[in-house]
């Protein structure tokens, strides 16, 4: 029996994005936790299917718009978290909460929203008005495996 593509993974091929397998903890904890009708996806790094990619600290080792391209990655993985979740079901998202967006910058960076805007652009891309979110984006000193972003979110869903 056809079951058609869900809107969300329409959007997603329409952008030209294939959602990878999500990624296994690398540590002691698990990738997300469903209570009630909010998931919390535990904070996603910059990797492929190739490995680690954006590794350093933005704003000395890579350029911000690199730093941008290294959050739309974290989100990409959010979401491949996001659609494992939802029984690989993106349609019972509802909306995008918050994001969380970690970079590994020196101390004296400021530009922590600029590099936010490429997970939060990419996820609003994706979900539309329900991708609109609130968000904290801070600095770290450093992140796990040297990479550049990590990215979390709580979502809801049906």
């Amino acid at each position: 029996m056809y079951e058609p593509m869900s809107q969300i993974e329409n959007r997603l091929k329409e952008l030209g994005i294939q959602l990878p397998a999500p990624p296994a903890p690398v540590a002691s904890y698990v990738p997300y936790v469903v209570t009630g009708n909010l998931v919390f996806i535990s904070g996603q790094i910059t990797l492929t299917p190739e490995g680690l990619k954006f590794i350093g600290k933005v704003g000395t080792d890579i350029s911000v718009e690199d730093g941008k391209a290294a959050a739309k990655l974290c989100a990409i993985n959010l979401l491949a978290q996001l659609k494992a979740a939802c029984g690989s079901n993106l349609d019972r998202v509802r909306r995008c909460v918050k994001l969380g967006v970690f970079v590994n910058a020196p101390s004296d960076f400021t530009q922590h929203p600029e590099v936010g805007n490429g997970a939060s652009d990419l996820i609003v891309a994706v979900l539309g008005d329900a991708g609109k979110h609130a968000r904290a984006a801070t600095g770290a000193g450093s992140l796990p495996r040297g990479v550049a972003v990590e990215v979390d979110g709580i979502f809801e869903i049906a």
